[in-house]
């Protein structure tokens, strides 16, 4: 089976992260897995993927060119070469619809959407244009109850092609990561390490926690993965609090599982999710998570990890607070963390996925 994996760059993000691993999977269960990709950059994702597999990856263009609807034109003669294309992300999953709907012979394509929420739901026009959109995909998978649900409430009652597939990771390299000795970081043996992985833009809210470092011991640091937009806004919002020497923006990394396992607890403080890689990597990685009871991170973390309101700085403050003062509500967290991240397994992931498409391949007009 020939599968053409599509979306805008390797960049920073859970989507690009799950891709990546993704295709590495696929290919050790026999497929053969090309990427394309809108703009090409040689990122520490795209790095990563080349010296794990043997993907073909394909660039069609800049970082200034993706919004281009040329891209539906040019993206024609590389769909029509494989058994099933599967598409991730605004603007790719348009541009691949479009070339679709102007393809005298349709491709069989797969959307998997990962947002819970976008600026084109609030609008009735690109409600419409949606639905024009998302129609020409045999198959649309959503990654959480609450994409689902808000997916399946914008598009309306007759897009029965939605189904749900959990998002997975790499349980196995999460668990056999090695932490740092705090040293090797610069950091004293008695420093408490608190870490947030995710890109720098609106819904991460890194804002929340820098200002609850603000008002913990000084021993209590903070590790911020991941780049973006309003990075230099965090950075200065640091230096405002007089906090710089204890907040570290360590950029985009390729040993975020080792990261993980050096910090003492995990936060992931987004006003909305589709469903976190980041959270699951968080819950799996043997430290306690703690994330904002917003949609798609009380799914994956009620009942498991910790949860507080949204943007509300003094009940982040207490939660940290009682997890580094309590060994034993600490452990009790920590376990509970990782039973539940068993759920969430790249290789259950890829084996559903995969089903997708023979399916697909068998019965292409069929809305299964």
């Amino acid at each position: 089976m020939k599968v053409l994996q599509v979306i805008n760059s390797l960049l920073s993000g859970g989507a690009e992260k799950l891709l990546v691993d993704s295709i590495i999977k696929y290919e050790n269960k026999g497929l053969q897995v090309d990427l394309l990709l809108l703009y090409g950059e040689k990122t520490p994702f795209y790095e990563y993927l080349q010296s794990r597999s043997n993907v073909n990856i394909i660039s069609l263009g800049d970082k200034s060119f993706v919004y281009n609807p040329m891209f539906a034109l040019r993206l024609n003669k590389y769909l029509k070469r494989y058994d099933i294309v599967h598409v991730h992300l605004f603007p790719s999953l348009y541009w691949v619809a479009l070339a679709n709907l102007i393809s005298l012979k349709k491709h069989k394509i797969v959307l998997t959407e990962h947002s819970s929420s976008n600026k084109r739901r609030n609008h009735s026009f690109f409600r419409t244009v949606d639905r024009i959109i998302y129609k020409q995909f045999n198959k649309i998978i959503t990654i959480s109850n609450s994409v689902n649900d808000n997916l399946q409430n914008h598009l309306g009652s007759k897009f029965t092609m939605v189904h749900k597939i959990y998002n997975g990771i790499d349980l196995e390299a999460i668990r056999t990561a090695k932490e740092y000795d705090k040293s090797e970081l610069g950091l004293d043996k008695d420093t408490k390490l608190v870490i947030q992985v995710s890109s720098f833009r609106y819904p991460k809210d890194q804002e929340t926690v820098i200002k609850a470092i603000s008002k913990l011991p000084e021993n209590v640091n903070l590790l911020l993965v991941g780049d973006g937009e309003l990075r230099k806004k965090c950075e200065e919002l640091s230096e405002k609090l007089r906090i710089q020497q204890r907040v570290y923006f360590l950029g985009i990394r390729s040993d975020v599982p080792r990261l993980l396992k050096t910090s003492d607890i995990v936060v992931l403080s987004s006003h909305y999710e589709g469903l976190s890689l980041s959270s699951v990597e968080g819950m799996a990685s043997g430290k306690p998570f703690i994330a904002t009871s917003s949609p798609g991170l009380k799914e994956v973390v009620e009942n498991a990890g910790r949860l507080f309101p949204i943007g509300d700085v003094s009940a982040l403050v207490k939660e940290i607070s009682s997890l580094l003062d309590d060994s034993v509500h600490y452990n009790e967290i920590v376990y509970s963390c990782q039973k539940k991240a068993k759920l969430f397994d790249i290789e259950i992931m890829t084996d559903k996925y995969i089903e997708v498409y023979k399916e697909i391949i068998k019965n292409p007009k069929q809305q299964i």
